[in-house]
């Protein structure tokens, strides 16, 4: 037994904004992917997956006593596939800020989820909140409060747009050009992140006026314009905006970024060779990188580990 795959995704831009009603876009990535699987002789990190997809189950039925109406689960299948062995075999790096546990989600929604939402329909934005929300909550499980975007990404493998936190869509990026110098890379920190420590160091600076209003008056209004750059294509903008963006997020997101990093961060934004932000909530994982350039972002990051996510 195999079910579909579904893919990791990328936060472009938007991460941390997003909780604050910043634009975000959010891409899927299908360099990474996931599927539900049974074995015959399973590997231990089938078994592991298989043990925490039991305590899962739990989970999934505690909210469908909980939040009725919301959604409900052909749980009795789901009990007997995971009592057969049942686990996510995944490629997609745990704490990388390419959102493994959005996968698993969107999976289990996709198999189990009865009079469920299917990526076929019409795709009303009520349906969109809709998904996000049911995601939300079913992700919640695995790092506390979830926006249900990552799910939501992996489950229609579309572009989404972020307008406001009651106002989303699916998109269309510009097309890549595969014989572009330009690039949106990945950089390998080769260090794991954790999702809730990060995400509760800037819950407790957000307490601070200072910071509130940096993220209301920087950090908010270069992602919303880097969002709006890329996806017109306006890439002389996009590359403005975003040194603006790598500087405030390296003046004010120190915790977030791997200190290894620091020095490789201040130096894209000295020699404009390329910037970097964060991918997902930090602290690890990958870094995610722009570059009108790419040749020279090899010789300058020599000896990391890069990967291409677009070309343009």
């Amino acid at each position: 037994m195999k079910g579909p795959l579904f893919y990791s995704k990328i936060l472009l831009f938007g991460e941390y904004g997003i909780i604050k009603d910043s634009k975000g876009l959010s891409i899927p990535y299908n360099f990474f992917k996931g599927a539900l699987k049974t074995d015959e002789n399973p590997s231990t990190l089938a078994k592991k997956s298989n043990e925490s997809l039991k305590a899962y189950v739990q989970y999934l039925s505690k909210l469908e006593r909980e939040e009725q109406g919301l959604v409900s689960f052909d749980l009795k299948t789901l009990e007997n596939d995971v009592e057969r062995g049942m686990y996510f075999d995944s490629s997609i790096p745990q704490g990388y800020g390419i959102g493994s546990s959005g996968a698993l989600v969107a999976a289990i929604y996709d198999k189990y989820a009865t009079d469920k939402i299917t990526v076929l329909e019409n795709l009303t934005r009520e349906k969109l909140l809709k998904l996000k929300e049911i995601f939300g909550k079913m992700e919640s499980f695995f790092h506390g409060k979830s926006s249900g975007l990552d799910p939501l990404n992996s489950y229609l493998s579309l572009p989404i747009l972020i307008n406001s936190k009651d106002n989303i869509e699916s998109t269309s990026i510009p097309s890549q050009n595969k014989e572009g110098k330009g690039a949106v890379f990945l950089l390998d920190s080769g260090i794991t992140g954790e999702t809730a420590p990060m995400v509760q160091i800037f819950m407790e600076k957000m307490k601070q006026e200072g910071f509130r209003s940096m993220i209301k008056n920087q950090f908010i209004k270069h992602t919303d314009a880097c969002v709006e750059d890329f996806l017109n294509g306006n890439m002389k903008s996009l590359f403005g905006n975003l040194k603006e963006l790598s500087h405030v997020v390296f003046d004010n997101f120190k915790p977030m970024i791997p200190s290894k990093f620091h020095q490789l961060w201040q130096q894209g934004i000295e020699t404009n060779d390329y910037y970097l932000k964060l991918c997902g909530s930090g602290g690890g994982g990958y870094i995610l990188g722009f570059t009108q350039d790419f040749d020279k972002v090899k010789k300058a990051l020599k000896g990391h580990n890069l990967e291409v996510v677009y070309n343009f």
